[in-house]
């Protein structure tokens, strides 16, 4: 009888044995993520965790030493260049491996590998391949390894971070590989060029060659100028306004056949992408001369926006060796300083917003995809067979064919709506070899403008504007890439694709790329508006904000005697200059007599409003509601039609229209009988918006940042992965502090050229990946009260200074 309680016994331990290490759905295996040993327990880390270390690797070739200042910042000191690397690529991987590992995943389409059979994810991870991610990376990691500088820096990189993967015990696991029970793989130097390739998607700008090839279907191309302006009224261009700039040196020539078979083509493709990039992915920077300035020294600026994501895109550091002294954002997963000064320049960038990406439609033969029609022959596909390794299911094979435009994105196979036999190919810059880690390589390392310029002529993709200062009193701004050369109207719709027409016929020069030195003005913005006014000669599509641009140079303008505060102040500025100009408008078409009592209301609201976006304006929010309904009012019965995804004219379009004539056509609505006027619509879309604020006011959201709800996430957004918090900010997209629901600005910094380098900075995160730790979101509430850090260069001969508190020292093995 004794047997039977034994038995029991041992069944129910098996049982408990195989279900506590089965990964159930989105759960992982509780016997693991519970150990006190192994499990998420390791990862609180102690208010007093000790970062001293002693190392020692092989792969090293001399000595290196880190100093943590009191944020967890390092400053690297390395005896060479290689072991600098080496130990950058080493503490990335340990403050941020999971990122990593989840960014380069991403960028190569391997997300069901992680997260398994969720059709969402499949779609992404499909779309990804077929954009050709991994063939751009392939291509530029040639580019990479040809050049001795640059493959140094990826191998001592990659070296060090495997070094770091190599240490890891399973206890020491970041907790999102225990949540969602799997390990890291080794690095590779393909995997730096995949990082900066899904950079290059990210600021991508926003592509709508396909929605507006289904607009055409509806609305006339001659429309096209009306609904998306290629120069707006109100810009203030990068390169100063009135500049003359020389003759093209390339002239594209349009097609004989483009009247007809592009521009007057209706045909819809009924196609979306999956992958969409945010519109406001964009930045501020500037550069201010010493004329302008207190301390006669420049002072330059930059806020890149990008995601606000736990852990935070950028790393900040300090790297040190005989070659160079820099200090600086960093992105882990890729060597050297991305955004940041030295001991005589700095710089920043900010997204051109300049479209370098196309699409092509295409006849192939037949369904092998095989071959395709080009120039009255059959010409050969290179056939690519994908495989998916979909986690917890059978894997998924994809025939992806590539051809001389570039890989088919959408077929019959992917992408079911659309009609038999089209096929639709995608060429985009960044997929051509290129080296954008030699930009920055050399930018950490440049002395002055010859530097600089010789470091960024060889960035491609994706266009940046580089601005830059230094200590000898230059300011300059270049937009920088590899931009196709364009005849007008080229590439904002699908282009056929069956002979070589309507291809790139080449990229503009270089030399020709807008740019300003050194300005009468006494100083250069750039915030994601056109470079260049009209009297540029080529045709450079693109989407460009405005309001920013407008904003900054209207108050610079107005400054003298310029100190740092005065930019800390700037770069926080929350006034809507657009609705400077939009609420006189709106005031003077609304017919208050028709408006309830609870409309009347929020109507005393935006007039007494002091037109700042802060966190606690009300006035913010009626007006966005209100021109947000208006905008669905004006543009909503013409577009309505349009299908799957409309690109509704921007902020600025409508209030551009609506201030040159109060008629303007497409205030009226086609839908009904009688012919609405600017009354009409600013009254009806104020009673609608009325609505909306009443049930907002109900729920304790009429504050903007209630209504907004701003948050910072992290990158996983899992409902398996908590750790995000709420951030009371104000701002909005076209307003200098750019902050949005989820988007704003991810790094700030301030550099005053004096002989000594004054710089500060601040990002909304910590230095920590781990949520366990306390230096995983320290920075958000500097972040978000406007405060900056001290930026401190230290130098070799100060390792006793009282900010240093912890030193990690590397030697050779």
């Amino acid at each position: 009888m004794r047997l039977i309680p034994f038995a029991i016994s041992a069944i129910i331990t098996i049982v408990l044995v195989f279900l506590l290490n089965k990964k159930w759905g989105s759960i992982p295996p509780l016997g693991k993520f519970l150990s006190p040993q192994y499990g998420f327990w390791q990862n609180a880390e102690s208010a007093n965790a000790d970062f001293n270390a002693d190392l020692k690797f092989p792969n090293l070739k001399g000595k290196a030493n880190v100093y943590f200042d009191e944020r967890l910042v390092p400053h690297v000191f390395a005896d060479n260049d290689a072991d600098l690397y080496f130990v950058q690529g080493y503490l990335h991987a340990k403050f941020r491996l999971f990122q990593m590992d989840l960014q380069t995943m991403y960028a190569a389409g391997r997300l069901t590998e992680i997260l398994g059979n969720n059709p969402g994810i499949i779609k992404v991870d499909r779309e990804t391949r077929r954009s050709g991610m991994v063939y751009a990376a392939q291509n530029a990691l040639k580019e990479f390894e040809s050049d001795p500088a640059s493959k140094l820096v990826c191998d001592a990189y990659t070296a060090g971070v495997n070094a770091y993967i190599e240490s890891l015990t399973e206890s020491q696991l970041p907790i999102e590989y225990k949540l969602l029970d799997f390990k890291p793989e080794k690095w590779s130097n393909l995997k730096i060029a995949l990082f900066l390739k899904q950079m290059s998607r990210t600021l991508a700008g926003e592509v709508d060659d396909i929605e507006l090839t289904n607009e055409k279907a509806f609305i006339p191309f001659s429309e096209f100028k009306i609904l998306y302006p290629q120069v707006p009224d109100s810009l203030i261009p990068i390169v100063p306004a009135g500049t003359r700039f020389d003759a093209p040196g390339i002239i594209p020539v349009k097609p004989a056949t483009a009247d007809s078979l592009y521009f007057g083509e209706k045909d819809s493709t009924r196609v979306a992408e999956v992958i969409k990039q945010d519109p406001d992915n964009g930045s501020n920077n500037w550069a201010v001369a010493g004329i302008k300035t207190k301390s006669g020294a420049p002072i330059l600026c930059n806020d890149p926006h990008l995601d606000l994501t736990f852990p935070s895109i950028w790393y900040e550091m300090q790297l040190n060796s005989p070659n160079v002294n820099v200090y600086g954002a960093t992105f882990p997963g890729s060597p050297n300083v991305i955004v940041g000064f030295n001991d005589q320049i700095a710089w920043g960038v900010t997204n051109s917003q300049r479209d370098v990406k196309d699409f092509y439609e295409i006849k192939f033969k037949d369904d092998s995809k095989k071959q395709y029609w080009f120039n009255n022959q059959w010409l050969n596909t290179q056939i690519h067979i994908d495989t998916l390794k979909v986690r917890g299911s059978h894997n998924i094979y994809d025939t992806v064919a590539y051809t001389m435009f570039g890989p088919v994105m959408f077929d019959k196979s992917f992408a079911d709506t659309l009609a038999p036999g089209k096929a639709i190919a995608c060429r985009w810059a960044a997929h051509d070899p290129s080296n954008e880690g030699m930009t920055f390589y050399k930018l950490n390392r440049a002395k002055n403008y010859d530097d600089y310029l010789d470091a960024i002529k060889t960035f491609t993709c994706p266009g940046q504007n580089f601005v830059f200062a230094s200590k000898t009193g230059d300011i300059a701004l270049w937009q920088q890439a590899k931009f196709p050369a364009r005849w007008y109207g080229q590439g904002l719709m699908i282009m056929p694709g069956e002979d070589s027409s309507y291809m790139w016929q080449g990229f503009i020069p270089q030399n020709e790329n807008p740019h300003a030195v050194n300005p009468a003005q006494g100083f250069l913005v750039s915030a994601n508006q056109r470079p260049a006014d009209s009297a540029y000669p080529y045709f450079i599509p693109g989407n460009y904000i405005n309001g920013r641009a407008i904003s900054i140079n209207h108050q610079l303008q107005n400054m003298q005697q310029i100190t740092v505060d005065d930019m800390k102040r700037l770069q926080n500025d929350y006034f809507n200059v657009t609705a400077e100009d939009a609420r006189p408008l709106l005031l003077k078409y609304i017919r208050e007599n028709d408006l309830n009592a609870d409309a009347k209301r929020y109507l005393d609201i935006i007039k007494s409003w002091d037109l700042r976006a802060s966190p606690g304006s009300k006035g913010q929010t009626v007006y966005q509601l209100w021109w947000d309904s208006l905008a669905v009012g004006v543009w909503g019965d013409e577009l309505k039609k349009v299908q799957p995804v409309v690109v509704t004219p921007n902020q600025q379009t409508l209030l551009e229209a609506l201030l040159r004539d109060s008629a303007f056509k497409y205030v009226d609505n086609v839908n009904t009988p009688q012919k609405e006027t600017l009354y009409d619509d600013v009254t009806i879309a104020f009673q609608k918006a009325s609505v909306e604020l009443a049930k907002e006011e109900k729920a304790g959201k009429l504050e903007w940042t209630k209504h907004k709800s701003p948050r910072i996430y992290h990158l996983l957004r899992q409902s398996l992965i908590p750790f995000s918090e709420s951030i009371p900010v104000g701002g909005n997209g076209d307003i200098i502090n750019a902050t949005t629901t989820t988007h704003g600005p991810s790094w700030r910094m301030i550099v005053q050229l004096t002989d000594s380098t004054e710089a500060y900075g601040v990002y909304p995160g910590g230095q920590s990946g781990n949520p366990g730790s306390k230096f995983y979101d320290d920075f958000v509430e500097s972040w978000v009260k406007g405060q900056y850090f001290s930026l401190w260069m230290m130098k070799r001969t100060e390792t006793s200074n009282k900010r240093v508190n912890w030193t990690m020292n590397f030697d050779k093995k």
